[in-house]
């Protein structure tokens, strides 16, 4: 009987759980055969769509002449705010702050007022732009320095952490300072623009092809611009060229227009903008100014941290109440401050209302807080990594975050010292010291920070999904879910699930498109639950299968459950087996349901946002990144040299899906903090609106050495899906790793005597001026 149970163990280990598995779409995409919304063959009669924007940035619309667009060539028909049956009104909060086209007040360049619609794109694009408008400018607000000089107007409720008596804290730390901190927004810079194709059917149905995160928002706002019942109105995402959070909200505004076109017209309307156009229209990641004071002793412990986060949010609310709650969320990092207060202050300025972003305003919190760790080491003249070391969460005592949540699963000081072990970090950093010595102008420098993310929706209500599975009579499986494809391989991530949960191969699941129409009420792809939650339900689904044809075996076959197994491709039934495609045909002919919906509800989270306090995560990832660079002092330019990181998956579903997402967390996330700056001139027309004048990361910018490792044997504590650990985010912020190690080749032209306080991004213009306050500091010590 022993050995009999191993070897079912081993044969049930042997699913494709844990396993690398392609992408499900990567061939497709390799070869260009992979079907994005501007790919599928139009259809009979489509219409394209274009949107007329403000060319101000602050004012009122006095007129809008539009005679000229309504007469140029292939021109079908104008839609304004006149033209909207329901409710003018898009936006994803209660505040009802973004209207679909505005009628009088201008409150950022690039505003839709209009969309035209004509037989090609090309036609409409180009009639677009014979409108006349007429303003009354006003002086736009751009930034947080100018939102808090003309009285700091909010677009939201600001959020305030606090634990301890700060002030008294402050009052007895042997050592205080102050300092601010500027951290600079990022374009998603998706490859595939937004985009939505709306095709309208008979009553009032409406078919709406999106690149969406977030269907079910999109859903209702389509139905509540229509003034029709959810219910007659379906949203369909097969994948999109990449997300981002860019296309949780933003999708509406474009989905939206398409779908009143195509109601008016009767005809299919596609829409989908340049990308300068979109990148002037839609929001960004959270621009911040931290203010901070911090108490300390000679030691480098803190005592306490008092810090207010400023964001540049833009022209209406958005996200920007939940991305500056999660800022506060992890001002901590991986740090325990014994007295903390930390306020959001979420600005109003004439910019486009910026939005969700990879992170979520986590890694603004935590460029944050590892400011606060420099500035400690600098003023006490110790090793950052060991000042890093020693205000680690701990024990009973030192482990409840500025929220009120204990830290259960506390890794982070393991997975530091295992990554300093396996990257040889003392010893480089010996060497580079040595080697900074001799060079007078190549310097390098080499940091190593670590990453605590709390993954759940802070919104509770998201934090549920739900599925549909088909077992058909040949042994197939289809399966949909709520979650979306963006590229970061969620859905051959869910599909292992159920494979494994069946016993049978990848390639018996058909993997569907995402559709309002077979799973409802769907939860963003977002806050890197994509897995957690759709992964939980695809099982939930499959269990029910499964426990009807269990139960169905036991009485045909006069055996007990515990007799029954789902093996690789077969089942076992007592001492008889047969293929899966055989059972479910003999299930079938007894008439057992062979489908199911499952659903699933993040246990144990709950937030109490007006007390500040709660358990708004259900688990925290982990992670770390050791960075090295080179700068050349004269000139701010720099290379990063090599990155080794180590992070933390629980038991990986897909190590080679979850090492992908690393990497490509980590180059994004660097690119944040290097070389992407976003730049508006003095009348608020944004500047870097394209590929030529905008800087991501490219293959050269990579580091050149680059090694990436799973944290093994660490199962997640939370019974997850099969133990996981969600993977989209939190690589991201391993990046700041980069970001101190320039610190650190700025630091060593002064001897790292002083704190050079590099804001981000560090593009080589800010390394240089770094270089010269430095020599600058070092001229003024001189005796």
């Amino acid at each position: 009987m022993a050995d009999a149970r191993k070897r079912l163990e081993t044969e049930v280990v042997a699913g494709p759980l844990g396993r690398t598995s392609n992408h499900d779409s990567a061939a497709k995409h390799v070869a260009g055969e992979a079907l994005y919304i501007d790919d599928i063959a139009e259809p009979a009669g489509l219409a394209h769509a274009y949107l007329g924007l403000s060319q101000v940035a602050h004012g009122r619309l006095i007129s809008l002449d539009l005679a000229a667009v309504r007469t140029a060539p292939g021109v079908l028909t104008v839609l304004t705010a006149e033209d909207i049956p329901g409710a003018n009104d898009i936006s994803s909060t209660h505040r009802h702050d973004e209207p679909v086209f505005t009628t009088q007040n201008i409150l950022h360049h690039g505003q839709p007022l209009f969309a035209v619609i004509a037989e090609t794109r090309d036609l409409a694009r180009r009639a677009a732009a014979l409108a006349k408008a007429a303003y009354e400018e006003a002086a736009p607000l751009l930034d947080v320095a100018a939102a808090r000089a003309a009285g700091g107007e909010l677009v939201t409720d600001p959020l305030k952490l606090e634990r301890g008596d700060v002030a008294e804290a402050l009052a007895a730390s042997p050592r205080r300072l102050k300092g601010s901190m500027e951290i600079g927004g990022q374009d998603h810079f998706y490859l595939e623009s937004q985009i939505a194709l709306a095709i309208p059917g008979e009553d009032e149905d409406m078919l709406v092809l999106s690149s969406t995160q977030h269907p079910s928002e999109v859903q209702h706002m389509v139905a509540q611009v229509l003034a029709v019942g959810s219910h007659a109105v379906t949203i369909e995402v097969r994948r999109m060229g990449g997300g981002f959070g860019g296309k949780e909200t933003q999708a509406n505004l474009f989905a939206c227009v398409a779908a009143l076109a195509a109601r008016k017209l009767k005809r299919p309307v596609k829409l989908r903008p340049d990308r300068d156009d979109d990148m002037v229209i839609t929001g960004k990641r959270h621009d911040f100014v931290v203010d901070y004071e911090i108490g300390f002793d000679d030691e480098g412990h803190i005592h306490a941290v008092d810090a207010v986060y400023a964001a540049r949010c833009g022209w209406n609310a958005d996200l920007s109440g939940p991305v500056t709650d999660r800022a506060l969320f992890h001002m901590d990092n991986c740090y325990f401050y014994p007295a903390v207060r930390g306020r959001s202050q979420p600005l109003r300025t004439n910019t486009v209302s910026n939005t969700a972003f990879r992170g979520f305003g986590g890694p603004q919190g935590m460029v944050g807080a590892e400011r606060f760790i420099e500035e400690v080491a600098f003023a006490t003249g110790l090793d950052p990594l060991e000042i890093r070391r020693r205000n680690l969460y701990g024990a009973v005592g030192r482990d409840i975050t500025p929220y009120h949540q204990q830290v259960e699963d506390n890794i982070a000081g393991d997975v530091i010292a295992e990554l300093e072990r396996r990257c040889d970090y003392r010893a480089r950093q010996a060497g580079i010291r040595e080697a900074n010595r001799k060079s007078p102008v190549i310097k390098r420098g080499i940091a190593l920070t670590p990453v605590k993310f709390g993954i759940s929706f802070t919104a509770t209500w998201y934090n549920q999904a739900g599925a549909l599975v088909h077992v058909y009579t040949d042994g197939t499986v289809a399966l949909n879910h709520g979650g979306t494809e963006m590229g970061q391989g969620l859905y051959v991530k869910v599909a292992q699930v159920v494979a494994q949960a069946f016993g049978i191969g990848l390639d018996r699941i058909k993997i569907t498109a995402t559709t309002t129409g077979k799973v409802p009420n769907t939860s963003a792809t977002a806050a890197s639950s994509g897995s957690d939650l759709n992964g939980m339900a695809a099982l939930d689904a499959c269990e029910t299968i499964k426990a009807r044809l269990i139960a169905f075996a036991s009485k045909r076959w006069e055996v007990s459950a515990e007799e029954i197994a789902f093996l690789p491709g077969r089942i076992r039934i007592g001492t008889q087996e047969m293929s899966f495609a055989e059972f479910v045909a003999a299930a079938y002919m007894a008439r057992v349901q062979l489908s199911a919906t499952g659903f699933y509800a993040t246990p144990k989270i709950h937030w109490d946002r007006k007390a500040g306090r709660g358990h708004p995560f259900y688990y925290f990832a982990y992670g770390a990144a050791a960075a090295e660079v080179a700068i050349d002092t004269l000139t701010g330019e720099y290379k990063v040299e090599r990155v080794d990181i180590l992070h933390d998956c629980g038991t990986s579903l897909n190590p080679a899906i979850d090492k992908g997402q690393i990497e490509g967390g980590f180059v994004q996330g660097m690119g944040w903090l290097t070389t992407e700056e976003l730049w508006w001139d003095d009348n608020g027309r944004l500047k870097t609106h394209a590929p030529s004048t905008y800087k991501i990361p490219v293959a050269s910018d990579r580091p050149r050495i680059f090694n990436v490792d799973l944290l093994e044997n660490a199962p997640n504590r939370e019974p997850t899906i099969h133990r996981s650990k969600a993977v989209g985010e939190p690589p991201l912020m391993l990046a700041i790793s980069v970001l101190h190690a320039l610190s650190d080749a700025v630091a060593s032209v002064g001897n790292h005597r002083f704190c050079p306080r590099l804001d981000a991004p560090a593009t080589p213009e800010r390394v240089l001026d770094a270089v010269d306050r430095m020599r600058e500091q070092v001229r003024g010590a001189a005796p």
